[in-house]
């Protein structure tokens, strides 16, 4: 993730998390519409917990949006489509 030359979308996720699951069909969505351009990726913070330590964080789902290796959004909670959208235009 920290070494992409591409920018990175994160989503951290669990199992258990009924807001995580509502976000997935969006997640899936973007990773189509923005094939090329980011890499997606999920990270399930049950099953790597230092990872979402070392991040800070604190609630689920967070999506990071990383470039160049440094987080430049952090989107907590669910949202909108056109929220994670508009913050990958930043980027990509």
């Amino acid at each position: 993730m920290l070494q992409n030359t591409k920018p990175v979308l994160v989503d951290l996720w669990a199992e258990w998390c009924g807001p995580c699951r509502a976000l997935a069909p969006t997640i899936e969505s973007i990773a189509v519409d923005y094939e090329g351009r980011v890499v997606i990726g999920k990270l399930d913070v049950d099953a790597n917990p230092r990872i979402a330590a070392k991040y800070g964080v604190r609630s689920i789902p967070t999506v990071l949006i990383v470039k160049d290796g440094d987080v430049v959004e952090r989107i907590t909670g669910l949202n909108s489509r056109e929220h994670y959208d508009e913050a990958l235009r930043k980027v990509a």
